[in-house]
């Protein structure tokens, strides 16, 4: 992440030397917080594999002279880390990097959520709401449904457990009323597309983004504040080409990696 805040530095070039991301002013100007950032950067080494499982975490006086930062700080970055299950603390030992997974989505013309993670894990689902609504205006556009109401559903997924993502679904009206009810019972897209005597639906586009999560998503993803969340927008059709459903998802950067394939099915 960067920062308009001159007290900001990034890591040296030369030597593998670092120089402190923040200055003596712990909240920088933006509002974001100190912790925070040493927060993610730990994170990104950590997923990114520079920090192996198993390793032991530089301590909290070492951190502290590598960012720049008292001890406080980096106790708070550190016990972030912990509620996401990344490090465990050993008493008298020292902070450990913790086994994680991060999973592999993969979003191809027939992406399905269950199927893309394959085979030993557990995916549920938490309705948050679903009914009519008029849609924004954009979403009208793509669905080609002007004038029209359209079947919102939102939800919170989880993979073992966890939540993993937030996702904001728009469904042409006319396919509701048998769908809707399906997918209540079943948490699923395509059993419910299946009981509208929908078959088969394809891909047709697929945007990909990234911001913070607002306070809502930090909330129902079980995120510290200001976590970062990977936002796809994703337009399903008929295989006829007649818009279908607009999706749009917030994973858990931290937690997922996506895997946008080219051509095929």
């Amino acid at each position: 992440m960067t920062s308009s805040d001159p007290s900001t530095a990034t890591e040296a070039a030369a030597g593998g030397m670092t120089t402190p991301l923040i200055g003596g002013n712990h909240a920088v100007s933006s509002g974001y917080q100190a912790w925070r950032l040493i927060a993610e950067e730990l994170r990104g080494e950590i997923l990114d594999g520079h920090v192996a499982v198993g390793a032991k975490l530089a301590s909290e006086g070492e951190l502290a002279e590598r960012f720049g930062v008292n001890r406080h700080t980096v106790r708070r970055a550190v016990a972030a880390l912990a509620a996401d299950g990344l490090v465990v603390a050993r008493r008298g030992s020292g902070t450990y990097v913790n086994e994680h997974a991060v999973l592999v989505h993969r979003i191809g013309m027939r992406t399905r959520l269950t199927d893309s993670l394959g085979a030993g894990v557990t995916v549920g689902m938490r309705l948050l709401g679903a009914g009519p609504e008029t849609p924004p205006a954009e979403v009208a556009s793509r669905l080609q449904i002007d004038g029209r109401e359209a079947l919102r559903l939102d939800n919170v997924r989880t993979v073992d457990g966890r939540p993993v993502l937030r996702g904001t679904q728009w469904l042409a009206i006319d396919f509701a009323p048998a769908f809707l009810e399906k997918y209540r019972r079943t948490g699923s897209v395509t059993a419910g597309l299946r009981a509208g005597g929908i078959d088969d639906y394809l891909r047709a586009s697929t945007t990909v983004g990234a911001r913070h999560a607002t306070a809502a998503e930090a909330a129902d993803l079980e995120l510290t504040v200001g976590a970062v969340v990977l936002v796809v927008r994703a337009l399903d059709v008929l295989p006829d080409g007649t818009p279908l459903l607009l999706g749009i998802t917030r994973f858990a950067a931290q937690w997922v990696e996506l895997d946008i394939e080219h051509g095929g099915s």
